[in-house]
């Protein structure tokens, strides 16, 4: 038995299949999976159609949480199945050292349905995250016209976000990221890294003003950290601020692009434009992906070599996206969104008039935040024991609600039905 492993054979056998039922116990769960996240150890998902996943007890839940915004085409949908069977069969992985036509095919969407010019794939948020860091400081080297690979060169390196912001876990990314607690223990993080109040246009001006911004990233809608939309006059605000000390202006669209906010892409509501466009959660409906789009400015500033990625863009996952994009960029598919997005938040609204812990119902398309006076983790076990799965955000105070963008009229009501009970037993 290697090292550690004393005491935990009873929990599986050595290389030989598990017989242990599910659900998986306890001992299975925490002998053997690190434990990073809170999991209830008697829920363990088996099959989900739709918006309705089943657990191994046979119990259905109503899936308000799709994943934290991933399943844009809720679960199992037969023409996501389908890309993905039959480019299974086809070709799944050559590495980026050759080009495949569903990379090539997916890339063309996305700049033909945005702003941009060109099109980088990676594996998540984060990682999208992380490449937007290297090409807002390579573009900087560029602008400043010094040797791009001269460790002593000076140019603008700085990084901007704000207050409450979340763009995920990895180094880089956690650097930008606001929550003490996920960055205190991974301290030094990657110098640089200024964050000034959200929707405070004057704050990001005079941090701008220093001349040391080489990006701003922003949130044009704060998922995680409380569902707050950005205004018009603040990112329009940005965008002119950025023009005049050059720096880039990216935008984290991983959780809101792509149709969740009833727009293809969330910066429409605010009339204006970035630099980069980071996108991840829904793109492949399940299958890892994340891409940065950005402006032949910046691509220009890249070369072979600069940045990379083994699995990004593999065949089976870009095909996965050409179905989910086809689908989500359809006119029809984002009123459809609208419609549900607007009956969500007005049958909130009047299911929990008068119950004093709800102190607002926010949002835009199909991302809503329920604003409490208290910690929502109780209304989400309590929406999770009676077969409802929804989210936290913010401070811990908000219930996140992201269902499939396919999620029904009916299914709405639902839903609401099952959350307003629970935030009246409050």
């Amino acid at each position: 038995m290697r090292a550690g492993g004393k005491g935990r054979a009873e929990a599986g056998g050595g290389g030989a299949p598990s017989t242990v039922p599910w659900p998986t116990p306890r001992l299975l769960l925490h002998s053997y999976v690190l434990q990073t996240y809170a999991k209830p150890d008697d829920l363990v998902f088996v099959s989900g159609a739709g918006s309705r996943l089943t657990d191994a007890a046979g119990k259905t839940y109503l899936d308000f949480a799709a994943g934290i915004a991933v399943n844009a085409l809720g679960h199992s949908d037969p023409r996501w199945a389908a890309a993905v069977t039959t480019q299974a069969h086809a070709l799944c992985h050559v590495s980026n050292l050759y080009h495949t036509a569903p990379a090539a095919r997916l890339a063309k969407r996305l700049v033909e349905s945005s702003f941009g010019d060109r099109a980088f794939f990676c594996n998540s948020g984060a990682e999208a995250n992380e490449a937007a860091i290297k090409f807002a400081r390579k573009a900087a080297r560029v602008r400043a016209e010094v040797d791009p690979y001269d460790a002593g060169a000076a140019a603008p390196s700085g990084l901007l976000s704000f207050d409450n912001c979340f763009h995920g876990r990895t180094l880089g990314a956690l650097s930008l990221t606001y929550k003490s607690q996920y960055k205190t223990p991974f301290a030094p993080l990657v110098p640089g890294c200024v964050s000034v109040p959200y929707l405070d246009l004057e704050a990001a001006k005079a941090e701008l003003a220093k001349g040391h911004t080489a990006a701003v990233f922003v949130e044009p809608l704060q998922g995680e950290g409380g569902v707050h939309p950005a205004t018009r006059a603040f990112l329009q605000g940005l965008r002119s601020a950025c023009d005049a000390s050059g720096a880039l202006l990216v935008f984290d669209e991983v959780q809101v692009g792509l149709g969740r906010t009833g727009t293809l892409w969330a910066h429409e509501h605010f009339g204006v434009t970035p630099d980069i466009m980071t996108l991840a959660k829904p793109l492949a409906g399940g299958l890892p992906i994340g891409a940065a789009i950005m402006t032949q400015a910046v691509a220009d500033a890249m070369a072979p070599g600069d940045h990379g990625s083994t699995f990004a863009g593999n065949p089976l996952v870009c095909a996965a996206a050409e179905a989910v994009f086809d689908i989500v960029a359809d006119p029809a598919f984002l009123k459809a969104v609208v419609a549900r997005g607007d009956q969500l938040r007005a049958s909130l609204k009047a299911a929990t008039a008068g119950v004093s812990c709800v102190k607002e119902v926010r949002g835009l398309g199909l991302i809503t935040g329920v604003q409490l006076d208290r910690p929502a983790g109780p209304v989400v076990a309590a929406c999770r024991s009676s077969g409802l799965l929804v989210l936290t955000a913010g401070a811990g105070d908000v219930v996140r609600i992201v269902p499939p963008l396919t999620v029904s009229e009916g299914e709405v009501e639902e839903g609401v039905a099952t959350l307003a009970a629970a935030l009246r037993a409050l």
